[in-house]
C-alpha cells in the first residue's frame, strides 16, 4: 500500500486514513504537504484545510457534519470537534446520466433456481413455519425441535459435546454423531418466531401480516405451514387480505391452524405435522433449473460498519448492483436513516417524479416521528462506527448510500410494499441491521448482500446472506461469518470493477446451491420485524 490518505470525492475538504499515523508525519498529499498533529487511527478522518467553528465538512461530495469549533489541518476530525449536519431537500432539481457497466460477461450466464408459477425464482426451497401471534411461540418452538431432530438427524454441536464433558466428567463420549443426514435433500424447513400479532396498535399488526405474506410470497418459500391462537389482532383474514394484496393468483400450499378451534395442544400439533410433512414431500420434488441472472433480487444491507466500509465493499456493492440492473436484475437499497444527506442525488436519480416525491415524504416522516421520541438521525452512528471513523449520521450515510451505485431509481416502496419493477428500488426500513434484513426479504429479494467493517453475524431464514467484509483484518479475524474480503481495494490490489466480477461469479454460485453461506452454516436465522407503534 502506497497510499497514505484517501480523498474520496475531488471536493473532499476531509482524507480518510488508510493506516495509523503518528504525530508529527509529514504527508505530501493533494498538492500540499500535511503535518499530523496527532495519533491517528485507520479509518479515521484527516482535515485537510483548517477549519473555522461551522465551517462545512465535505465528503464524498457531500456535507456530512461542520466544525464544532477549530479543526487545524492535520487534526483529526471526532466527535468532539465534528457535529452532524446535512443538506436539506425540497425536491428534484436535476435528472442524473447513467454509464452502465460492461457485463458482457454475464449476458448468457444463468443460475439454477427454483422457479414459481408466477414467474419468479428462488435461490433456495424453504417450507417456513411461523405464528400469527406471539402466544404460538412455543408451539412453534415444540415443532421445530420436532422437525429438525427428525429431518435433519442433527450431530451434536461442538458445544453440545463441551457441555455433556462437563456435566459427565472428562469420561463421557465425546466423539460426535456423524449420522447428520437430511431425509429430504431437495427442501429446508425453517421456523420463525415474534413478539407483535396482538397488543399493540391496530396498524403494527397490519404491518406484520403484510410482512409475513411476503415472505409468503418470496421465491425461496414453497409453502407455508401458520399458527394462530384466534383471539389476536392479527386475524387470519388479516394475512389472507395481505397475500391477496401482494399476489392474488398464489397457488403455493398455506396451512393455517386456529388452536382455539382445535381442541388441546396435543391434537393441534398432531394435525400440524401430519397436513405439514405430507405438503414438505410435495415441496422436496421441486427441482433447481436454469434461470436467468435477471431474475435475481438482491438486497443491499450493511451492519457494524467501519471508517473503510464507504471505500470498499459498500461501493464493491454499487458496482454489483449497477451490473445487475444493467443485466435487468433487481436490486434494493433500504436503510432510511442511512440516506440522511444524500437525499438530492437518490431524488434526482428517480425515474419518475412521483417516487422522488414519495423518498422525501417517507424521509420526512421517519425523521419526525424520531424527533417525537426524543432522539433524531444524528444518533444513528453505534459506538462502534464512531470508534472506527464514522462520526456522523451524515458521514455514516454518505458510505452507506454507495450501496445502491448509480443506476436509475426505478421504484420506492414503504416497509410491507413487494417488489415490482426490475432495475434499483429503494425500500424504507429502519437502519437496525436485522429488522432491514427482515425487511429486505419480505420485499422479495432472493438473496441479501451484506457488508461490514467489525463483523456481525446476522442471517436469514428463507434468504441466503452473503458477508463482505470491508477490510482483510476482519476476514482473517472472524473467517467462519465473512464470505468475501473486499480489503484488497484498501491495499490497491484490486478495482472497484474487478473486485464486483468476483462478487457477481460468487452469487451466481450461491444462487445455485453450488456455495453455502457462512451466515446458513451456522444456522444464523434471524428475523425482526419493524414495530412502528407502541404497546396498548
Amino acid at each position: 500500500m502506497k497510499d497514505k490518505l484517501i480523498k474520496i470525492n475531488a471536493s473532499d475538504n476531509v482524507a480518510v486514513a488508510l493506516m495509523n499515523l503518528k504525530a508529527g508525519d509529514s504527508i505530501f498529499y493533494d498538492g500540499s504537504e500535511i503535518k499530523i498533529l496527532t495519533d491517528i487511527k485507520a479509518k479515521h478522518k484527516v482535515a485537510l484545510k483548517s477549519f473555522k467553528s461551522g465551517d462545512q465538512i465535505i465528503m464524498y461530495g457531500v456535507l456530512v457534519g461542520s466544525a464544532n469549533g477549530n479543526i487545524e489541518k492535520g487534526a483529526v476530525l471526532t466527535t468532539e470537534n465534528l457535529k452532524h449536519e446535512s443538506k436539506k431537500v425540497s425536491g428534484k432539481t436535476e435528472t442524473l446520466g447513467w454509464q452502465a457497466p460492461n457485463v458482457e460477461k454475464w449476458k448468457d450466464k444463468t443460475f439454477l433456481g427454483y422457479h414459481r408459477t408466477d414467474g419468479q425464482v428462488g435461490t433456495d426451497n424453504v417450507w417456513l413455519f411461523f405464528p400469527l401471534v406471539f402466544c404460538e411461540n412455543r408451539n412453534i418452538e415444540i415443532l421445530k425441535d420436532i422437525f429438525e431432530k427428525e429431518l435433519l438427524q442433527q450431530e451434536e454441536s461442538p458445544h453440545q459435546l463441551l457441555l455433556r464433558s462437563l456435566v459427565q466428567g472428562e469420561s463421557a463420549k465425546t466423539e460426535k454423531n456423524t449420522s447428520g443426514t437430511k431425509v429430504l435433500n431437495n427442501i429446508d424447513v425453517k421456523f420463525i418466531t415474534h413478539s407483535g400479532g396482538c397488543g399493540g396498535i391496530r396498524q403494527d399488526s397490519e404491518s406484520l401480516a403484510k410482512l409475513l405474506a411476503g415472505y409468503i410470497n418470496n421465491p425461496n418459500v414453497a409453502g407455508a405451514t401458520v399458527l394462530s391462537l384466534g383471539c389476536q389482532n392479527l386475524q387470519i383474514d388479516i394475512l389472507k387480505n395481505a397475500i391477496t394484496a401482494i399476489n392474488p393468483n398464489l397457488d403455493k400450499p398455506v396451512l393455517i391452524f386456529e388452536q382455539q378451534q382445535m381442541g388441546t395442544i396435543d391434537q393441534m400439533l398432531s394435525t400440524v405435522i401430519k397436513e405439514s410433512f405430507a405438503a414438505i414431500k410435495k415441496a422436496n420434488a421441486i427441482e433447481r433449473k436454469p434461470a436467468p441472472i435477471s431474475k435475481l433480487k438482491i438486497g443491499l444491507e450493511c451492519g457494524g460498519s467501519d471508517g473503510f466500509s464507504g471505500i470498499s465493499a459498500n461501493p464493491t456493492l454499487g458496482m454489483v448492483s449497477d451490473m445487475l440492473v444493467a443485466l435487468n436484475g433487481t436490486a434494493v437499497l433500504a436503510e432510511f436513516p442511512e440516506l440522511c444527506g444524500v437525499e438530492q442525488e437518490l431524488v434526482n436519480r428517480c425515474v419518475h417524479d412521483k417516487d422522488g416525491e414519495k423518498f422525501l415524504e417517507l424521509m420526512q416522516a421517519f425523521e419526525k416521528s424520531v424527533v417525537n421520541a426524543g432522539s433524531g438521525f444524528d444518533m444513528n452512528p453505534s459506538p462502534g462506527n464512531i470508534k472506527d471513523g464514522l462520526i456522523t449520521d451524515a458521514m455514516k450515510s454518505a458510505g452507506a448510500a454507495k450501496k445502491g451505485g448509480t443506476s436509475p431509481i426505478e421504484a420506492v416502496l414503504d416497509y410491507g410494499e413487494y417488489l415490482s419493477k426490475p432495475g434499483l428500488n429503494l425500500l424504507c426500513t429502519p437502519g437496525n441491521d436485522v429488522e432491514s434484513t427482515t425487511a429486505l426479504v419480505g420485499a422479495g429479494a432472493n438473496m441479501v448482500l451484506f457488508t461490514t467493517g467489525l463483523g456481525t453475524p446476522t442471517g436469514n431464514p428463507i434468504a441466503p446472506i452473503v458477508k463482505v467484509s470491508s477490510n482483510t483484518e476482519l476476514a482473517q479475524k472472524m473467517p467462519d461469518i465473512i464470505d468475501i474480503d473486499t480489503g484488497a481495494v484498501i491495499r490497491g490490489e484490486k478495482t472497484i470493477y474487478e473486485m464486483a466480477s468476483e462478487m457477481l461469479d460468487f452469487i451466481i454460485d450461491v444462487a445455485s446451491g453450488k456455495t453455502i453461506t457462512k451466515a446458513k452454516l451456522l444456522g444464523q436465522n434471524d428475523f425482526i420485524p419493524w414495530k412502528r407503534g407502541v404497546s396498548l
